[in-house]
């Protein structure tokens, strides 16, 4: 049985004008917003917006600090990476639970909903309170705080990753489920009635019908980890900062002159984003399903 994706229609070139000319005020909206931000932030960080003082052209502001914008792209890129994976094997995983409609998964799909409602500060507020060296966990199990890992705070930033990993599983959870509930479960039904296990189900039909889905989850949740300000800076450690702290604290400096580094580090954390959506676009096209 060859489970080879059926060749798309392309539309006539009135119905492409169509759909462009439909989606063109959102992404004329979305241009001015992220263009223009993206535009000013760059041009104050080569000195030609200064905020006071004379224009000065140049690239000083990116080799500022260039040990601590090194080290925090490298800690910023390791926390939404591993984050990421586990949350798309966690998401994964349920979402073929969930779609699968067995026992607790009524239970499960409820549990992901509610963790996406549950907003990221909360999120992080939580994770601190159940697994610092004096939070509720060490104390239910009876662990003296000297003895507790370093859970909040520590070395391997566990807590700020485990807060992502929670909260971006129930995201890909939910969208995965979306797409199984599609013609997917017809394919899955086919191909167990033509004597298919359940890990061949998973692994040749499964998988790589819900990849671009998967795809896609992954580079939100990528993207969202390596900006967001506030897990890092409640649960992570003071040094190495990860980009978005180090150019908060930046830009929150008594000096003006700092406010062209904190741009610097804000522009090198938009261009790993912009990175990670372009590699995900490729990935999309080498695709069966989305080719």
């Amino acid at each position: 049985m060859s489970f080879a994706p059926v060749a798309r229609r392309r539309g006539s070139a009135g119905q492409l004008l169509r759909g462009a000319m439909l989606v063109l005020p959102a992404a004329l909206v979305t241009l001015l917003v992220v263009g223009g931000g993206i535009g000013a932030t760059l041009l104050q960080a080569l000195g030609l917006m200064p905020i006071a003082g004379p224009v000065t052209p140049g690239i000083e502001a990116f080799l500022a600090h260039p040990d601590d914008l090194a080290a925090a792209t490298g800690v910023s890129i390791a926390v939404a990476a591993v984050s990421t994976i586990i949350a798309v094997v966690v998401g994964t995983a349920a979402a073929v639970v969930i779609a699968s409609g067995r026992v607790g998964s009524r239970l499960l799909a409820a549990l992901g909903a509610t963790a996406v409602t549950v907003p990221h500060l909360v999120g992080a507020a939580t994770i601190g309170l159940l697994l610092s060296d004096a939070g509720v966990l060490p104390r239910l199990l009876g662990i003296p705080p000297e003895s507790w890992a370093p859970w909040v705070g520590g070395p391997l930033w566990a807590a700020a990753i485990a807060e992502f990993a929670w909260k971006e599983s129930a995201f890909v959870a939910l969208v995965v489920t979306g797409t199984l509930a599609t013609r997917i479960a017809t394919y899955d039904e086919t191909a167990a009635l033509l004597g298919a296990g359940r890990w061949r189900r998973f692994r040749h039909v499964l998988l790589p019908l819900t990849t671009p889905t998967i795809v896609i989850c992954a580079a939100i949740s990528f993207v969202y980890a390596l900006g967001s300000y506030e897990v890092s800076w409640l649960l992570g450690r003071t040094y190495p900062e990860p980009l978005p702290v180090l150019a908060v604290r930046l830009f929150q400096g008594v000096s003006l002159s700092s406010r062209p580094e904190a741009a610097a580090v804000a522009l090198v954390t938009c261009a790993i984003a912009l990175v990670a959506v372009a590699g995900t676009f490729v990935a999309l096209r080498r695709t069966a399903v989305w080719r």
